[in-house]
């Protein structure tokens, strides 16, 4: 099967508007739609620390074949995030060590893959930003193609290149290109909601006092 590429015409955002991003936790981010675009909680940083943000370029994968990934590593601009669908496969590597250098090279902004990576040690040592389902020695296959830049599910999220793309020690969260102002604004409205529930807490406030649930009902006699 051929290796196929969508074109793409999103708007490429300035390094100042991305970085009105930086440090809002997808945590926050995913509250302010209503909970959702978020990855499966199995899609997890391979060093503690680690995190994203940047615009999504997408591929999805026939399972045990990353021929798409190494396609598309030449095509994207730095700092773009590589969001891949692999299916969940857990037991073939999509990605490793010999991309992981590539992708430095071309300045890629991090790698989100539904699947297995390997090469761990190396990937943490180098520093590159991988979020990934599992680890695995085993290697993946190529020439059975995939699609580039088109409308993908990762982990049960949905992404199209271009969207924003913002991960932490928590896992991912995905903001859809056209609401990033609307939900920008909201995170931080979030988070001085959240700092002054923190100061209300020290001040003696348990946070369930202003959360309008009601009073337990007594049991029993």
């Amino acid at each position: 099967m051929p290796i196929q590429r969508h074109e793409t015409d999103f708007r490429i955002l300035e390094k100042a508007e991305l970085e009105n991003w930086r440090g809002l936790p997808p945590a926050i981010v995913s509250d302010c739609m209503n909970r959702t675009q978020v990855m499966a909680g199995a899609i997890k940083p391979v060093a503690a620390g680690m995190t994203l943000l940047g615009q999504a370029r997408t591929i999805v994968c026939m399972v045990g074949d990353n021929s798409a990934v190494h396609v598309a590593i030449g095509l994207l601009q730095p700092g773009q995030i590589l969001v891949v669908d692999a299916r969940g496969f857990e037991d073939a590597a999509m990605w490793g060590g010999i991309m992981t250098r590539a992708a430095l090279k071309q300045r890629i902004g991090g790698l989100v893959v539904d699947g297995a990576v390997r090469d761990a040690s190396e990937i943490r040592e180098l520093g590159f930003p991988v979020f990934a389902r599992a680890v695995v020695p085993a290697g993946p296959h190529k020439g059975f193609g995939g699609i580039i830049d088109g409308p993908i599910a990762c982990a049960g999220c949905p992404v199209r290149p271009g969207d924003i793309v913002i991960g932490d020690d928590d896992g991912v969260c995905v903001v859809p290109l056209e609401r990033m102002d609307e939900i920008l604004a909201a995170s931080r409205a979030k988070i001085a909601q959240e700092e002054l529930t923190n100061a209300e807490t020290e001040a003696g406030k348990q946070p369930a006092e202003g959360m309008g649930l009601p009073e337990p009902e007594i049991v029993g006699g």
